[in-house]
């Protein structure tokens, strides 16, 4: 009988773990998502490297109530050289499984459920294509299993097969963290305990691997790959404030929405405001949100209206984008307020006063506000903090702190409505990052040779992801930026002093629809050939041996 091989162990052991740990349901600020690090912690401790070394498998708090927790495992070696292995354990909601929801994390018997509704009805085209996928049985659904557990599955497959060695070179570190479909606490958790981490196990952590997974359409090119960068995401506002008058009335006063609605139309989707690095362009900024912010009917135009955007950037910092912003609504504003005097005097029959307006950054809001006001503003932010809808917290202390300061319209406050993500990318680790591409170069040409297959590098990882916060030490001056124009403290990144930095990549699995009724994971490369790409990247970024250059 043939011997199986450690990649096909480490294969055999990634599809057992996937479909294991999306049994266990993990939705972000669920009950559940707080106890999944100890069924994981668990089911670790009973095997046999972890019953040896009890003390090297632990959890440390992260956040809520109950609280919620990130696994630590650490495999050692010889050295200090340290790699890190990171994915988080949190979903999204299972509710758009509708009559499924019950079976939404259990892979087996929900891929062929949903084989059963698709062939029970008309299909549209991505449902089709979702059919044919299952069908083939190279895709398997679940909530969960594809974004993101069978990245975790993939990298204690590697940890196993690393301890599994004699005597091998270096640590790893494996780490599965909660929230990151919130607000990324459980990374940026970690990121403040590694360095008191590193100074308990005696580590040096000199690179780190995201095993966040990405979407293809096609064959699988686009998500066999290793991502240099993960892309920066801000969230800009702009709160427009109108002069209310009696639609009988119209021109007494300035309709938010129509300041509003030029400022949509000057930033949606506009291709002049998309970013590019990397030889790889942004999308455009979207507006997520624009809502009349008043309660009940009244015969009086809207004078304040919410406006939210998500603007994803490749090289732009957050000083760049409240410029760039600040002038589009600059503009935006005087294209709507000379419209409706244009307007007023056609029906007029002749020249009216030119309205003017202003546009303040939250910066400058605040700083117009004195004493009181300001503890009340701080009071207010206090008793939202627990809120998990950011815009809904930052629309109401922006409103707060416009009453505060009197503010007249027309005006535009804007600022950032929460969590900046920073762009992060191999590049800006210098020569540390030059070294590590030249070692998974080598790598993913071995593996991808041996599994018969392509792998490719890629410069920016498109999902907003952990890696933001993953070996990434945040620029003083940019946090600055953004504290001082972010309404609420919950939706800024404090950091401590003597943070971490080092390199990092992600390496995930790929499949399709990530979110939706019909996500499902490309198994042969999931489970197949992804634990040997992250064992063998990790062996590789663990030697010790100097780069050799010609």
């Amino acid at each position: 009988m043939m011997t199986e091989t450690a990649v096909q162990t480490a294969a055999r052991r990634a599809r057992a773990l996937s479909l294991q740990m999306t049994r266990w349901p993990s939705v972000t600020g669920s009950p559940d998502e707080a106890a999944f690090s100890e069924h994981l912690r668990a089911h670790l401790a009973e095997t046999p490297y972890f019953t040896r070394h009890p003390d090297q498998l632990f959890t440390i708090d992260s956040h809520g109530e109950p609280m919620t927790r990130t696994l630590v495992a650490l495999a050692r070696g010889t050295g200090r050289r340290t790699v890190v292995l990171a994915g988080h354990f949190d979903t999204v909601s299972i509710t758009n499984y509708g009559a499924l929801a019950a079976l939404a994390c259990d892979s087996e018997p929900l891929t062929q459920a949903l084989i059963a509704e698709l062939r029970g009805r008309p299909r549209n085209r991505a449902e089709e294509k979702a059919l044919a996928d299952f069908e083939s049985g190279d895709f398997i659904a679940g909530r969960g299993l594809l974004d993101m557990k069978s990245g975790l599955a993939a990298g204690i497959a590697a940890l196993e097969r690393f301890v599994a060695m004699e005597a091998p070179q270096g640590n790893i570190l494996f780490v599965a963290t909660p929230d990151e479909e919130n607000r990324s606490r459980g990374m940026r958790s970690l990121r403040d305990a590694l360095p008191d981490i590193a100074r308990r196990f005696d580590l040096d952590i000199i690179a780190g691997i995201n095993l966040d997974a990405s979407s293809c359409e096609h064959d699988g090119e686009e998500g066999r790959a290793v991502y240099l960068g993960s892309i920066g995401k801000f969230a800009p506002f702009a709160f427009v404030i109108g002069r209310p008058t009696h639609a009988g009335y119209p021109f007494d006063g300035t309709s938010a929405s129509r300041i509003g609605a030029d400022i949509v139309r000057a930033m949606d989707t506009v291709p002049e405001l998309s970013d590019e690095a990397f030889g790889e362009r942004a999308p455009p900024p979207v507006c997520l949100e624009a809502r009349d912010v008043r309660d009940g009917y009244e015969v009086t135009t809207p004078d304040r209206v919410w406006l939210s955007f998500n603007w994803l950037t490749h090289r732009r910092r957050a000083a760049d984008i409240l410029n760039d912003f600040h002038v589009v609504v600059s503009g935006a504003l005087q294209s709507a307020l000379d419209t409706q005097d244009a307007h007023h005097a056609r029906f007029q029959g002749g020249p009216v006063a030119k309205t003017q307006g202003v546009v303040l950054t939250y910066a400058e809001l605040v700083a117009r506000l004195k004493g009181d006001a300001l503890e009340r503003l701080e009071a207010l932010d206090l008793s939202l903090s627990g809120g998990n809808d950011p815009l809904k917290v930052s629309r109401e202390i922006v409103a707060a702190a416009a009453a505060e300061a009197g503010i007249e319209g027309p005006a535009v406050i804007i600022g950032f409505g929460s969590l900046h993500y920073p762009l992060v990318h191999l590049e800006q680790a210098g020569g540390a990052g030059r070294t590590m591409r030249t070692r998974l170069q080598a790598v993913m040409a071995d593996t991808a040779k041996r599994h018969g297959t392509s792998i490719k590098f890629k410069q920016i990882f498109a999902g907003i992801s952990d890696m933001s916060f993953f070996g990434h030490r945040p620029d003083a001056g940019e946090a600055g930026i953004l504290a001082a124009n972010t309404p609420s403290a919950a939706f800024t990144d404090a950091t401590p002093a003597g943070l971490l930095s080092f390199p990092t990549v992600n390496i995930g699995p790929w499949g399709r629809d990530y979110h939706q009724k019909w996500e499902r994971v490309h198994a042969p490369y999931t489970f197949g050939v992804l634990p040997d790409l992250v064992f063998e990247s990790a062996l590789a970024l663990l030697d010790s041996a100097p780069e050799t250059h010609p």
